[in-house]
Protein backbone atom coordinates (compact mmCIF):
# COMPACT_ATOMS: atom_id res chain seq x y z
CA UNK A 1 0.00 0.00 0.00
CA UNK A 2 1.16 3.34 -0.55
CA UNK A 3 -0.34 6.83 -1.24
CA UNK A 4 -0.34 8.75 -4.43
CA UNK A 5 2.55 9.93 -6.09
CA UNK A 6 3.05 13.91 -5.49
CA UNK A 7 6.18 15.73 -6.58
CA UNK A 8 7.96 12.48 -7.93
CA UNK A 9 7.20 10.83 -4.68
CA UNK A 10 5.59 8.26 -2.77
CA UNK A 11 5.11 6.86 0.83
CA UNK A 12 5.01 3.08 1.02
CA UNK A 13 3.20 1.09 3.86
CA UNK A 14 5.57 -1.63 5.52
CA UNK A 15 2.79 -3.97 7.61
CA UNK A 16 4.83 -5.19 10.61
CA UNK A 17 7.91 -3.75 9.87
CA UNK A 18 9.99 -2.87 13.35
CA UNK A 19 9.80 0.71 14.16
CA UNK A 20 13.83 2.16 14.92
CA UNK A 21 14.52 3.78 18.02
CA UNK A 22 16.28 6.69 15.94
CA UNK A 23 12.86 7.26 13.87
CA UNK A 24 14.15 10.70 12.89
CA UNK A 25 17.19 9.41 10.96
CA UNK A 26 14.92 8.62 8.46
CA UNK A 27 14.83 12.50 7.54
CA UNK A 28 18.47 11.76 6.52
CA UNK A 29 19.58 15.11 7.81
CA UNK A 30 22.75 15.10 10.24
CA UNK A 31 21.70 18.46 11.69
CA UNK A 32 18.75 17.28 12.76
CA UNK A 33 20.33 14.12 14.52
CA UNK A 34 22.92 16.51 16.61
CA UNK A 35 19.62 18.68 17.31
CA UNK A 36 17.98 15.96 19.01
CA UNK A 37 20.94 14.18 20.76
CA UNK A 38 21.82 17.79 22.24
CA UNK A 39 18.00 17.11 23.47
CA UNK A 40 18.76 13.76 24.57
CA UNK A 41 21.50 14.55 26.89
CA UNK A 42 20.36 18.20 28.30
CA UNK A 43 16.51 17.94 28.30
CA UNK A 44 15.34 18.19 32.25
CA UNK A 45 12.09 16.56 31.84
CA UNK A 46 13.78 13.48 30.23
CA UNK A 47 16.27 13.99 33.02
CA UNK A 48 13.63 14.13 35.99
CA UNK A 49 11.38 11.44 34.30
CA UNK A 50 14.77 9.16 34.72
CA UNK A 51 15.26 9.61 38.00
CA UNK A 52 11.18 9.00 38.47
CA UNK A 53 12.20 6.04 37.04
CA UNK A 54 15.12 5.03 39.38
CA UNK A 55 13.24 6.22 42.24
CA UNK A 56 10.39 3.20 41.17
CA UNK A 57 13.54 0.67 40.81
CA UNK A 58 15.00 1.67 44.80
CA UNK A 59 11.33 0.99 45.78
CA UNK A 60 11.20 -2.03 44.59
CA UNK A 61 14.55 -2.99 45.42
CA UNK A 62 13.08 -1.92 49.19
CA UNK A 63 9.84 -4.14 48.96
CA UNK A 64 11.53 -6.86 48.69
CA UNK A 65 12.63 -6.73 52.44
CA UNK A 66 9.49 -7.89 53.29
CA UNK A 67 10.18 -11.69 52.41
CA UNK A 68 13.65 -11.55 54.27
CA UNK A 69 13.57 -12.06 58.78
CA UNK A 70 13.88 -8.50 59.93
CA UNK A 71 17.15 -8.34 62.62
CA UNK A 72 17.60 -5.85 65.13
CA UNK A 73 20.05 -5.47 68.03
CA UNK A 74 19.60 -2.61 71.07
CA UNK A 75 21.77 -1.77 73.53
CA UNK A 76 20.47 0.59 76.65
CA UNK A 77 22.02 1.83 79.70
CA UNK A 78 21.20 4.39 82.19
CA UNK A 79 20.14 5.01 85.76
CA UNK A 80 17.60 4.06 87.98
CA UNK A 81 15.12 4.28 90.90
CA UNK A 82 12.11 2.33 91.84
CA UNK A 83 9.22 2.45 94.13
CA UNK A 84 9.01 -0.28 95.95
CA UNK A 85 5.70 0.20 97.01
CA UNK A 86 4.37 -0.39 93.64
CA UNK A 87 4.71 -3.81 93.79
CA UNK A 88 3.63 -3.83 97.45
CA UNK A 89 6.99 -3.40 99.62
CA UNK A 90 7.64 -1.88 102.25
CA UNK A 91 11.49 -1.59 101.62
CA UNK A 92 12.98 2.30 100.62
CA UNK A 93 13.88 2.93 97.67
CA UNK A 94 17.00 2.19 95.92
CA UNK A 95 18.99 4.09 93.14
CA UNK A 96 20.86 1.20 90.70
CA UNK A 97 22.34 1.24 87.25
CA UNK A 98 20.69 -1.00 84.62
CA UNK A 99 22.86 -2.15 81.15
CA UNK A 100 20.84 -4.34 79.04
CA UNK A 101 22.05 -5.86 75.54
CA UNK A 102 19.62 -7.98 73.50
CA UNK A 103 19.17 -9.14 69.67
CA UNK A 104 15.26 -9.65 68.06
CA UNK A 105 14.39 -11.56 64.69
CA UNK A 106 10.87 -11.27 63.51
CA UNK A 107 9.58 -12.67 60.38
CA UNK A 108 5.67 -11.92 58.98
CA UNK A 109 3.90 -14.65 57.74
CA UNK A 110 2.64 -13.61 54.61
CA UNK A 111 -0.42 -16.24 55.00
CA UNK A 112 -2.57 -14.53 52.97
CA UNK A 113 -0.85 -12.70 50.14
CA UNK A 114 -0.65 -9.05 51.46
CA UNK A 115 2.82 -8.55 51.27
CA UNK A 116 3.18 -10.27 47.99
CA UNK A 117 0.62 -8.23 46.60
CA UNK A 118 2.20 -5.17 47.88
CA UNK A 119 5.57 -5.69 46.09
CA UNK A 120 3.26 -6.56 43.14
CA UNK A 121 2.10 -3.08 42.85
CA UNK A 122 5.54 -1.83 43.63
CA UNK A 123 6.92 -3.68 40.94
CA UNK A 124 3.91 -2.31 38.77
CA UNK A 125 5.11 1.35 40.02
CA UNK A 126 8.38 0.17 38.53
CA UNK A 127 6.76 -0.69 35.35
CA UNK A 128 5.01 2.48 34.49
CA UNK A 129 7.83 4.88 35.52
CA UNK A 130 9.67 3.07 32.90
CA UNK A 131 7.25 3.45 30.20
CA UNK A 132 6.63 7.07 31.28
CA UNK A 133 10.07 7.41 30.61
CA UNK A 134 10.09 5.74 27.15
CA UNK A 135 7.08 8.23 26.37
CA UNK A 136 9.25 11.14 27.73
CA UNK A 137 11.62 10.06 24.68
CA UNK A 138 9.25 9.67 22.24
CA UNK A 139 7.43 12.73 22.97
CA UNK A 140 11.00 15.00 23.39
CA UNK A 141 11.96 13.56 19.97
CA UNK A 142 8.28 14.52 18.47
CA UNK A 143 8.63 18.09 19.55
CA UNK A 144 12.13 18.68 18.75
CA UNK A 145 12.01 16.96 14.90
CA UNK A 146 8.25 19.08 14.75
CA UNK A 147 10.38 22.67 16.30
CA UNK A 148 12.98 21.98 13.39
CA UNK A 149 10.47 21.15 10.43
CA UNK A 150 8.44 24.01 11.25
CA UNK A 151 11.28 26.36 11.67
CA UNK A 152 12.81 25.33 8.26
CA UNK A 153 9.30 25.83 6.64
CA UNK A 154 8.68 29.47 8.05
CA UNK A 155 12.29 30.27 7.23
CA UNK A 156 10.63 28.67 3.62
CA UNK A 157 7.86 30.99 3.30
CA UNK A 158 10.11 34.44 4.46
CA UNK A 159 12.22 33.42 1.16
CA UNK A 160 8.79 32.86 -0.88
CA UNK A 161 7.58 36.03 0.79
CA UNK A 162 10.59 37.89 -0.24
CA UNK A 163 10.90 36.73 -3.94
CA UNK A 164 6.98 37.80 -4.50
CA UNK A 165 8.30 41.24 -3.20
CA UNK A 166 11.26 41.34 -5.41
CA UNK A 167 8.54 40.31 -8.35
CA UNK A 168 6.17 43.18 -7.05
CA UNK A 169 8.67 45.46 -7.38
CA UNK A 170 9.74 45.07 -10.93
CA UNK A 171 6.05 44.94 -11.69
CA UNK A 172 5.84 48.69 -9.81
CA UNK A 173 9.00 49.96 -11.59
CA UNK A 174 7.10 48.97 -14.73
CA UNK A 175 3.74 50.86 -14.01
CA UNK A 176 5.94 53.87 -12.68
CA UNK A 177 7.82 53.80 -16.27
CA UNK A 178 4.18 53.34 -17.93
CA UNK A 179 2.38 55.97 -15.60
CA UNK A 180 5.32 58.63 -16.66
CA UNK A 181 4.72 58.08 -20.28
CA UNK A 182 1.03 58.52 -20.25
CA UNK A 183 -0.02 55.17 -21.32
CA UNK A 184 -1.23 53.96 -17.38
CA UNK A 185 -3.25 55.75 -14.56
CA UNK A 186 -1.57 56.40 -11.41
CA UNK A 187 -3.87 54.37 -9.54
CA UNK A 188 -2.36 51.09 -10.90
CA UNK A 189 0.91 52.42 -9.14
CA UNK A 190 -1.17 52.24 -5.85
CA UNK A 191 -2.23 49.31 -6.60
CA UNK A 192 0.67 47.33 -7.04
CA UNK A 193 2.24 49.48 -3.48
CA UNK A 194 -0.63 47.83 -1.56
CA UNK A 195 0.58 44.68 -2.62
CA UNK A 196 3.91 44.84 -1.78
CA UNK A 197 3.09 46.38 1.66
CA UNK A 198 0.58 43.75 2.48
CA UNK A 199 3.20 41.05 1.98
CA UNK A 200 5.47 42.86 3.78
CA UNK A 201 3.64 42.74 6.22
CA UNK A 202 3.20 38.79 6.39
CA UNK A 203 7.02 38.76 6.99
CA UNK A 204 7.03 39.76 10.83
CA UNK A 205 4.76 37.16 12.18
CA UNK A 206 6.65 34.57 9.99
CA UNK A 207 10.04 35.67 11.92
CA UNK A 208 8.61 35.81 14.90
CA UNK A 209 7.62 32.25 14.50
CA UNK A 210 10.64 31.34 13.30
CA UNK A 211 12.13 33.04 17.04
CA UNK A 212 9.47 31.04 18.81
CA UNK A 213 10.50 27.99 17.27
CA UNK A 214 14.34 28.52 18.08
CA UNK A 215 13.04 29.51 21.40
CA UNK A 216 11.36 26.08 21.65
CA UNK A 217 14.23 24.29 20.31
CA UNK A 218 16.46 25.96 22.87
CA UNK A 219 14.22 24.86 26.12
CA UNK A 220 13.61 21.65 24.58
CA UNK A 221 18.03 21.39 24.27
CA UNK A 222 17.80 22.59 28.15
CA UNK A 223 19.83 25.88 27.84
CA UNK A 224 18.95 29.50 27.98
CA UNK A 225 17.22 30.94 24.11
CA UNK A 226 20.25 33.40 24.05
CA UNK A 227 22.98 30.47 24.04
CA UNK A 228 21.22 28.06 21.68
CA UNK A 229 23.13 27.35 18.59
CA UNK A 230 21.22 25.94 16.47
CA UNK A 231 22.10 25.09 12.45
CA UNK A 232 20.21 26.37 9.89
CA UNK A 233 18.01 23.53 8.27
CA UNK A 234 16.67 24.27 5.17
CA UNK A 235 13.43 22.77 4.35
CA UNK A 236 14.60 20.86 1.13
CA UNK A 237 17.60 18.90 3.08
CA UNK A 238 15.05 17.09 4.97
CA UNK A 239 14.19 13.90 3.22
CA UNK A 240 10.79 12.89 3.44
CA UNK A 241 10.43 8.96 4.72
CA UNK A 242 9.84 6.85 1.91
CA UNK A 243 8.98 3.31 3.43
CA UNK A 244 6.90 3.17 6.77
CA UNK A 245 6.60 0.77 9.24
CA UNK A 246 3.11 0.35 10.50
CA UNK A 247 1.99 -1.94 13.42
CA UNK A 248 -0.46 -4.33 13.49
CA UNK A 249 -2.92 -3.94 16.14
CA UNK A 250 -1.39 -6.54 18.33
CA UNK A 251 1.90 -5.37 18.47
CA UNK A 252 0.68 -1.68 18.85
CA UNK A 253 -0.55 -2.47 22.52
CA UNK A 254 2.94 -4.11 22.94
CA UNK A 255 4.66 -0.82 21.84
CA UNK A 256 2.97 2.56 22.59
CA UNK A 257 4.08 3.29 26.00
CA UNK A 258 0.85 4.99 26.62
CA UNK A 259 -1.27 1.76 26.59
CA UNK A 260 1.60 0.21 28.52
CA UNK A 261 1.44 2.91 31.20
CA UNK A 262 -2.27 2.31 31.38
CA UNK A 263 -1.88 -1.40 31.60
CA UNK A 264 1.00 -0.74 34.60
CA UNK A 265 -1.99 1.30 36.48
CA UNK A 266 -4.24 -0.98 36.14
CA UNK A 267 -1.94 -3.87 37.88
CA UNK A 268 -1.19 -1.61 40.78
CA UNK A 269 -5.33 -1.15 40.78
CA UNK A 270 -5.61 -5.31 41.01
CA UNK A 271 -3.17 -5.55 43.22
CA UNK A 272 -4.27 -2.98 45.44
CA UNK A 273 -7.36 -4.93 45.80
CA UNK A 274 -5.57 -7.68 47.03
CA UNK A 275 -3.86 -5.62 50.02
CA UNK A 276 -6.88 -4.58 50.51
CA UNK A 277 -8.35 -7.92 51.09
CA UNK A 278 -5.62 -9.32 53.15
CA UNK A 279 -6.34 -6.37 55.89
CA UNK A 280 -9.05 -8.06 56.34
CA UNK A 281 -7.50 -11.52 57.39
CA UNK A 282 -5.67 -12.51 60.52
CA UNK A 283 -1.81 -11.19 59.96
CA UNK A 284 0.37 -13.82 61.75
CA UNK A 285 4.15 -12.96 62.66
CA UNK A 286 7.16 -15.17 64.56
CA UNK A 287 9.62 -13.20 66.79
CA UNK A 288 12.17 -13.96 69.15
CA UNK A 289 14.51 -11.92 71.39
CA UNK A 290 17.32 -12.60 73.09
CA UNK A 291 19.52 -10.51 75.44
CA UNK A 292 21.20 -9.69 79.05
CA UNK A 293 20.80 -7.05 81.55
CA UNK A 294 22.37 -6.09 84.75
CA UNK A 295 24.14 -3.00 86.52
CA UNK A 296 27.24 -3.34 84.94
CA UNK A 297 28.95 -5.05 81.87
CA UNK A 298 30.64 -7.43 83.76
CA UNK A 299 27.92 -9.28 85.16
CA UNK A 300 26.13 -9.87 81.51
CA UNK A 301 27.59 -12.78 81.07
CA UNK A 302 26.14 -14.19 84.17
CA UNK A 303 23.09 -17.07 83.50
CA UNK A 304 21.25 -15.30 86.01
CA UNK A 305 21.04 -12.00 83.93
CA UNK A 306 19.96 -13.48 80.60
CA UNK A 307 16.79 -13.44 79.19
CA UNK A 308 14.69 -14.57 76.14
CA UNK A 309 11.21 -15.09 74.46
CA UNK A 310 9.93 -17.05 71.30
CA UNK A 311 6.95 -17.21 69.68
CA UNK A 312 4.00 -16.52 67.55
CA UNK A 313 1.92 -13.44 67.78
CA UNK A 314 -1.66 -12.92 65.63
CA UNK A 315 -3.65 -10.22 64.83
CA UNK A 316 -7.27 -10.39 64.27
CA UNK A 317 -9.51 -7.51 62.49
CA UNK A 318 -12.67 -8.04 64.46
CA UNK A 319 -14.35 -4.86 64.15
CA UNK A 320 -13.06 -2.04 62.16
CA UNK A 321 -16.25 0.33 61.20
CA UNK A 322 -16.42 -0.95 57.96
CA UNK A 323 -13.21 1.03 57.31
CA UNK A 324 -11.66 -2.47 55.89
CA UNK A 325 -14.71 -3.61 54.06
CA UNK A 326 -15.27 -0.22 52.10
CA UNK A 327 -11.78 0.22 51.85
CA UNK A 328 -11.83 -3.02 49.98
CA UNK A 329 -14.57 -1.90 47.88
CA UNK A 330 -12.86 1.82 47.25
CA UNK A 331 -9.56 -0.59 45.62
CA UNK A 332 -12.55 -2.54 43.34
CA UNK A 333 -14.02 0.76 41.92
CA UNK A 334 -10.56 1.85 41.41
CA UNK A 335 -9.85 -1.20 39.76
CA UNK A 336 -12.79 -0.57 37.43
CA UNK A 337 -11.61 2.96 36.75
CA UNK A 338 -8.50 1.93 35.13
CA UNK A 339 -9.86 -0.76 33.45
CA UNK A 340 -12.29 2.04 31.27
CA UNK A 341 -8.99 3.94 31.41
CA UNK A 342 -6.81 1.59 29.72
CA UNK A 343 -9.79 0.47 26.96
CA UNK A 344 -9.55 4.38 26.32
CA UNK A 345 -6.31 4.71 26.43
CA UNK A 346 -6.27 1.43 23.50
CA UNK A 347 -9.56 3.26 21.59
CA UNK A 348 -7.78 6.56 20.95
CA UNK A 349 -4.34 4.84 20.03
CA UNK A 350 -6.00 2.68 17.53
CA UNK A 351 -7.91 6.37 16.57
CA UNK A 352 -4.44 8.37 16.27
CA UNK A 353 -2.86 5.78 13.60
CA UNK A 354 -6.01 5.51 11.61
CA UNK A 355 -5.72 9.22 11.62
CA UNK A 356 -2.37 9.60 10.67
CA UNK A 357 -2.52 6.88 8.35
CA UNK A 358 -5.43 8.63 6.38
CA UNK A 359 -3.30 12.29 7.00
CA UNK A 360 -0.19 11.00 5.08
CA UNK A 361 -2.76 10.10 1.99
CA UNK A 362 -4.38 13.72 2.23
CA UNK A 363 -1.46 15.49 2.77
CA UNK A 364 -0.05 13.49 -0.54
CA UNK A 365 -2.68 14.15 -2.53
CA UNK A 366 -2.91 17.63 -1.32
CA UNK A 367 0.94 18.00 -1.97
CA UNK A 368 -0.13 16.63 -5.46
CA UNK A 369 -2.51 19.40 -6.05
CA UNK A 370 -0.19 22.27 -5.18
CA UNK A 371 2.73 21.13 -7.14
CA UNK A 372 0.46 21.30 -10.12
CA UNK A 373 -0.85 24.55 -9.70
CA UNK A 374 2.99 25.21 -8.97
CA UNK A 375 3.63 24.50 -11.92
CA UNK A 376 0.93 26.10 -13.96
CA UNK A 377 1.57 29.55 -12.22
CA UNK A 378 5.61 29.13 -13.15
CA UNK A 379 4.59 28.73 -16.79
CA UNK A 380 2.26 31.32 -17.03
CA UNK A 381 4.70 33.68 -15.11
CA UNK A 382 6.77 32.53 -18.01
CA UNK A 383 4.84 33.18 -20.49
CA UNK A 384 3.73 36.70 -19.29
CA UNK A 385 7.27 37.76 -18.78
CA UNK A 386 8.43 36.72 -21.76
CA UNK A 387 5.26 38.59 -23.93
CA UNK A 388 6.25 41.74 -21.99
CA UNK A 389 9.91 41.62 -22.91
CA UNK A 390 8.36 41.10 -26.54
CA UNK A 391 5.90 43.84 -26.06
CA UNK A 392 3.00 42.03 -26.47
CA UNK A 393 1.63 43.09 -23.22
CA UNK A 394 0.94 46.21 -21.14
Amino acid sequence: MATVSADSKEQRFISGAEIPADWWRLFRSDSLDAIVQQAMANNPTLEASEASLRQGQANLQAGYGVFFPQVGAEAEGGRQRVAPLENGLQTPGTDFNLITVSGTVSYVLDAFGGKRRAVEGLRSQADYQRYATKAAYLTLSANVVNAVIARAAYAAQVNATETLIELETEQLEATEAQVRAGTAAYANVLSVRSLIAANRALLAPLKQRISQAEHLLATLEGVLPSEAALPDIDLGSLSLPVNLPVSLPSDLVRQRPDILSAEAQLHIASANIGIATAAMFPSVSLSGTYGAGGTSFGNLSADSFRFWSFGPSITVPLFQGGSLWYGRKAAIDAYQQSLATYRQTVLSAFQQVADCLNALEHDAQSLQAQVGAQSDASAALSLLQANYRAGMVG
